[in-house]
Formats: structure tokens, C-alpha cells, sequence
């Protein structure tokens, strides 16, 4: 498919209770590469097949969870389109200077209904990876260091108004409908999975009385066995698992959920279900996320946990 508009996810800003331990964890356990720190104190990092100078920036706080995140969107009309139609909408926005982020040009911002912070940009450095832009590599270390994910994939949010962020994300900014869960005797949507490329997800979200909540970050794995050797790397550290590793019956992807030392929920994901616009999305009764496996298909069943503790 022809991509245009908003291309793909491009950072997430995560708030560390212990910055430095954050750090260690980031880049020596999950295996990121650390690519730079700014006047501010945030550390920025990298996964090893990622392109773009970060994915993820780091910052001490006195509570856990996620400040924005960023899509990456073709081109500066774009913005000023997307400004324009936010605004239209009765969405506040904000431009931020270029260097505001390390090595990134100037975003604009805007409050979901949810509470949650998003951004678009169109530029980032080019950096590139380990394999090299002309006759690449079949291989690099660092691949193999630490949990090693290839790239920084989506975020599950939890917040209210979920149906008009999705009115705001399909009509507006261009993404589909991919999957979608109804709540217990309704037909409410209660959670979303939506794409701008045709992966399984971009971006989630869940209907939760609280706004501005994270549920997840979640990191792509090469493969399924890759998520097996990530849950011999967390019992090695002693991470906190909260499920898997499992597939999923929703995107139908092989996934760990476990914790950062801050207590961010983080996810190990591979696979998953290929995604286009023309095709209706797939629908979930509240039942088949628990009993049917949607969530869990090895134990069928729901996660307390999994369903409560955001940060």
C-alpha cells in the first residue's frame, strides 16, 4: 500500500522513577543502544534496526508512565493539514521548536479526549543501523545483546472517550480500524487497535476512567522464538512477568508483558495479523477476549492484572 499522511509510530517520551536505573534496563537488559542526552537530562535510545537517531527518550520523574508519543507523518503540508483539521475539531495544538528532542525537527502537539499526548513530526536524523545502507550486513552483535528487539512497535493507552479518539484517528488523521472489542452486553467499542501502515496495530486504546493512562510499550521481535529467548533474559534478571509468554487470539501475535524497574508495563511482541484499509475491522465479544483467547490463547482467560494496573 501507498503510505501517506502518518507513516508510522516514531518515539514514545517514558518517565523513569530512577533515571540511571532506567537506563541500565533500556540499554543492557532490552539491548537498546543509547544514541544521546540533552541539556534537560533524557536519554534517547535506539533498537537495532531502527534508522532514526530514537525511539525512545528516558527522563527522570517522581511517577511512572508516558508523556507523549510520536508518529512520524510524510511531509511539512501534511502538518499544517493535520493543524488545521485538529483545530477544526476544537483540539488545542502546539508547535515545539526543532532541538526541542534531540535531533528532531518541529512537532506539533495535541490532547486526545483521552488525556494522552500526541505528536507529529516530519523530521528526525537519519542514522541509520549496524548492517550498513549499501550492501548491508546479514548480521550484527547487536542483534544478540540483551532482549534485542528490532523496533519500537506501538502503545497500548487507557483513557475515556475512546470513541471520539477514534472518530479523530480514522476521519482525520487516516488510520483504520483493525480489530476491536465490544464491551460485556453492548456494542459499545470499548477497545480499539488501530493502524496507519498494515501492520496489526500502531496504536490501542482502552476505555478506563482515568485519563492519560499507559498500559504498554511494546518492542518487535524477528520471531517467536525471539520472545522465548527474551523470557530466559527476564527470569535471568528477575523482571516481573505479568503474562506469557502466549499468544494473542486479537492481532494474533506471540507475546511477553512484563515491567520496567519503574513499574511501565513493556511488551515483547512478534507476528501478528496483516492489516488494510478496505477490510472491515474484526470484532471481539467481551467473552472471546477472556474464554474465546483473545487475550490469552494458551490459558483462555482473563489477567487481572492485565486488565487494572496502568501507570
Amino acid at each position: 500500500m501507498a503510505l501517506t499522511g502518518v507513516l508510522r509510530p516514531g518515539h514514545v517520551q517514558l518517565r523513569m522513577l530512577d533515571l540511571e536505573e532506567g537506563v541500565r534496563f533500556y540499554r543492557d537488559v532490552l539491548g537498546l543502544e543509547e544514541t544521546g542526552r540533552d541539556a534537560a537530562g533524557r536519554v534517547y535510545l535506539k533498537a537495532w534496526d531502527e534508522r532514526d537517531h530514537h525511539s525512545i527518550v528516558l527522563r527522570q520523574a517522581d511517577r511512572a508512565g508516558m508523556d507523549f508519543f510520536g508518529f512520524k507523518v510524510a511531509s511539512s503540508a501534511d502538518l499544517d493539514r493535520f493543524e488545521a483539521e485538529l483545530r477544526d475539531d476544537g483540539l488545542k495544538t502546539e508547535r515545539i521548536p526543532a532541538g526541542d528532542l534531540l535531533e528532531t525537527g518541529e512537532r506539533l502537539r495535541f490532547e486526545l479526549p483521552s488525556g494522552h499526548l500526541i505528536e507529529l513530526y516530519v523530521e528526525k536524523t537519519f542514522v541509520g543501523s549496524h548492517f550498513g545502507q549499501k550492501d548491508p550486513k546479514p548480521w550484527t552483535p547487536h542483534q544478540d545483546r540483551g532482549i534485542a528487539p528490532m523496533r519500537f512497535d506501538h502503545a497500548l493507552l487507557y483513557g475515556p472517550n475512546v470513541d471520539r479518539v477514534l472518530d479523530i484517528f480514522t476521519r482525520i488523521l487516516g488510520f483504520h480500524l483493525a480489530e476491536y472489542v465490544t464491551l460485556p452486553d453492548s456494542d459499545v467499542k470499548g477497545a480499539l487497535w488501530l493502524c496507519c501502515s498494515n501492520k496489526a496495530h500502531d496504536i490501542a486504546f482502552v476505555i478506563h476512567p482515568e485519563p492519560g493512562k499507559l498500559h504498554h510499550v511494546s518492542f518487535y521481535m524477528e520471531s517467536i522464538d525471539r520472545v522465548f529467548r527474551a523470557a530466559d533474559i527476564m527470569a535471568a534478571h528477575d523482571i516481573k512477568v505479568d503474562i506469557g509468554p502466549t499468544r494473542h487470539g486479537i492481532t494474533r501475535g506471540g507475546t511477553i508483558y512484563a515491567w520496567d524497574p519503574s513499574g511501565n508495563r513493556f511488551e515483547t511482541f512478534s507476528g501478528g495479523n496483516s492489516s488494510y484499509p478496505d477490510l472491515p475491522p474484526i470484532a471481539w465479544t467481551w467473552e472471546g477476549l477472556g474464554e474465546g483467547g483473545g487475550l490469552d490463547v494458551a490459558h483462555r482467560t482473563m489477567h487481572e492484572t492485565f486488565l487494572t494496573v496502568v501507570t
